[in-house]
């Protein structure tokens, strides 16, 4: 067979393999099925920083992961810059990062966007559901209601903070029994 002829073929199956692997990012339980639009616009320079994780919905990307942290950044080209961070194991076992990149979603008064860590492969949602008017706290998602994020600016928000949170997150339709606490240093 020519190259000419192969070389499509190739391209075909990595596609098809591609494909795949996106799909089995959806799998899970699913914690929410009628999961809300978001309902408060963001500025992005205020939520632009770092967040500490202080629960999520388990998920493969994240397996042992603890201590927790997204930074976000506005970039110079309107896209929003990601690095994402966990110790693998433990509070003490090895940092791992990933960095990634957002497009805000037109139209979404920057609540959703398209967010890919792996170039163009994979392009998962990140919705802000509900923040908190300073942006001390934040309840992320995306439409299938399988991945969920409760972020904070400080890693041990207080009790009255940390119960508030979840009980907005309940409001949204977010069953908490499967909220994993994640533990931050």
């Amino acid at each position: 067979m020519s190259l000419r002829r192969t070389l499509p073929i190739l391209a075909l199956a990595g596609a098809a393999v591609a494909l795949t692997a996106c799909a089995t990012f959806q799998r899970g339980p699913v914690g929410n099925t009628a999961v809300p639009q978001p309902a408060q616009a963001v500025d992005l320079n205020r939520y632009a920083g770092l967040w500490y994780e202080i629960g999520r919905y388990e998920n493969g990307f994240e397996r042992d992961c603890e201590g927790v942290t997204a930074r976000y950044a506005v970039r110079d080209d309107g896209l929003v810059g990601i690095l994402n961070s966990c110790r693998q194991g433990g509070l003490t076992g090895e940092e791992k990062t990933v960095e990634g990149k957002a497009k805000i979603v037109e139209g979404s008064r920057n609540a959703k966007l398209k967010v890919s860590f792996f170039g163009p492969f994979y392009v998962g949602d990140y919705w802000v559901l509900a923040r908190a008017e300073d942006y001390s706290w934040s309840i992320v998602g995306e439409p299938s209601g399988r991945y969920l994020w409760l972020l904070s600016r400080t890693p041990h928000p207080s009790r009255d903070v940390r119960d508030g949170i979840l009980r907005r997150t309940r409001e949204l339709g977010y069953d908490l029994s499967m909220v994993r606490e994640t533990r931050q240093p």
